[in-house]
């Protein structure tokens, strides 16, 4: 089950929350009720259909790939939502990886997950989205600076892709890095956690060592986000670069941006 600060009840709907009320560093904050994340719509219910609804959506942004749509399925359909699905990660990359998580014994998971191999993987993935996918992230501050809200972003677990396309909106809107971060840290709460998917296959299950294992793939952690944030610092010098340059965003459509999600 998922609450947001406005009181939207989702059951069916994992890590959702309006990202209102952060602060700015000018000391506005966030507007509420325009800027949502969450895991995927797949597993709505009729109810969080109607609650989804009332939310008045104008687009939701997808960030799941191909394999993931096959896993969870497709997002349920709101009427007169625009719906936008824009992979952050290749469908191929890490298929084999992926079906050794769901499938594999304990001995597999090890070599590939053991000896801080899976931290390593989820901080290289997080590098990996700001060097190389700076035309997404700029479709969707452009989007929504234009004519996107209110908007939902989300992938599978609302964790990471959807934690990081947040967290650059956000850097954009001026919010401090400490804030952000913590609004990442969120999604460890546990009704928000998404649900670990593991086959009947594997003799090992949800053992203790296996979800140790798993554990650093599933969970939010700081070290994650500040990965990402070096590679904003070392690639650009800093977020007013990265903006500028990696995302190509001027400073006429970052002050639209910034009237359009930020209180007054």
């Amino acid at each position: 089950m998922s609450v947001d600060s406005t009181g939207t009840v989702l059951t069916g709907v994992r890590n959702f929350r309006d990202v209102g009320g952060l602060p700015t560093a000018d000391g506005r904050r966030v507007r509420s009720g325009v800027l949502f994340r969450s895991g995927h719509l797949a597993h709505a219910t009729p109810e969080d259909a109607t609650a989804l609804g009332a939310l008045a959506l104008h687009t939701v942004f997808d960030f799941r790939n191909s394999a993931d749509r096959a896993l969870d399925g497709p997002d349920i359909e709101l009427p007169g939502v625009r719906n936008i699905n824009l992979p952050l990660s290749d469908p191929a990359d890490g298929a084999e990886f992926w079906r050794l998580v769901r499938d594999g014994e304990l001995d597999q998971l090890q070599a590939i997950l053991g000896d801080g191999l899976a931290a390593q993987r989820m901080t290289d993935s997080y590098r990996t989205m700001i060097h190389e996918r700076t035309a997404e992230h700029s479709r969707i501050l452009h989007a929504l600076a234009e004519d996107s809200l209110p908007a939902l972003l989300h992938c599978a677990a609302g964790k990471d892709r959807a934690g990081l396309s947040i967290a650059v909106t956000l850097l954009a809107l001026g919010v401090e890095r400490d804030a952000v971060e913590e609004d990442y840290l969120q999604s460890n709460h546990p009704h928000r956690r998404y649900r670990i998917h593991r086959s009947g296959k594997s003799r090992a299950g949800m053992s203790p060592e296996v979800m140790e294992l798993l554990a650093p793939l599933f969970e939010a952690r700081a070290g994650y986000l500040h990965a990402a944030f070096a590679a904003i610092d070392e690639t650009w010098g800093g977020v007013d670069a990265y903006l500028a340059e990696g995302l190509r965003l001027s400073e006429e459509t970052r002050t639209r941006l910034r009237s359009r999600l930020l209180e007054s």
